[in-house]
């Protein structure tokens, strides 16, 4: 995800304080990994730098100046741009998992095992991510339902990878 982007998204809505902005990202996209204020920040600075927000002025009070940002056409265009550009599905086809499977068959090593460790993994984080569900709001119900779709297609690559082990390996070596 493009921190960047869903930032400048965010901003789009309103005017808001970077405090403001990090707190509406964690709400919406943070559950597991909320934002550092400091990427929030020098974001911010990226942002107003590139003409794509500015700065409304700032504020004084007891603790550290605030600013208050607002989006410039600019940002609006480029926030325009992002949403209807659609993203490539896998980009690249060595994911991690492939290359570990193809390494483990060419040093002659259980290729068997990494496959039922990584299913494992998986299957842990399938019943996480069901247990995420219970009782979430929808946007958090559809953030689960996203990944637990993206393991079930992985599991269903293991399988099918689990079944032709032996001739990927013949035909690897024999390469």
């Amino acid at each position: 995800m493009n921190n960047s982007l869903t930032l400048l998204g965010l901003l789009s809505r309103q005017p808001s304080y970077g405090y403001d902005l990090k707190h509406s990202y964690d709400r919406y996209f943070g559950t597991q990994k909320a934002l550092a204020f400091g990427q929030v920040y020098s974001t911010l600075a990226r942002l107003v730098r590139d003409d794509l927000i500015r700065a409304l002025g700032e504020e004084t009070g007891g603790g550290p100046d605030r600013k208050k940002y607002e989006i410039t056409a600019a940002g609006h265009g480029k926030v325009r741009e992002w949403l209807f550009t659609p993203d490539v599905p896998s980009e690249t086809l060595q994911s991690n998992l492939f290359a570990k499977t193809v390494i483990a068959l060419l040093v002659d090593d259980d290729a068997d095992r990494l496959l039922d460790i990584q299913r494992a993994e998986h299957m842990a984080r399938m019943r996480e991510l069901t247990r995420l569900k219970q009782d979430s709001d929808l946007l958090h119900v559809l953030m689960c339902d996203h990944g637990l779709f993206h393991i079930e297609a992985d599991l269903r690559w293991i399988e099918l990878t689990s079944a032709r082990l032996t001739r990927l390996k013949k035909e690897l070596l024999s390469a």
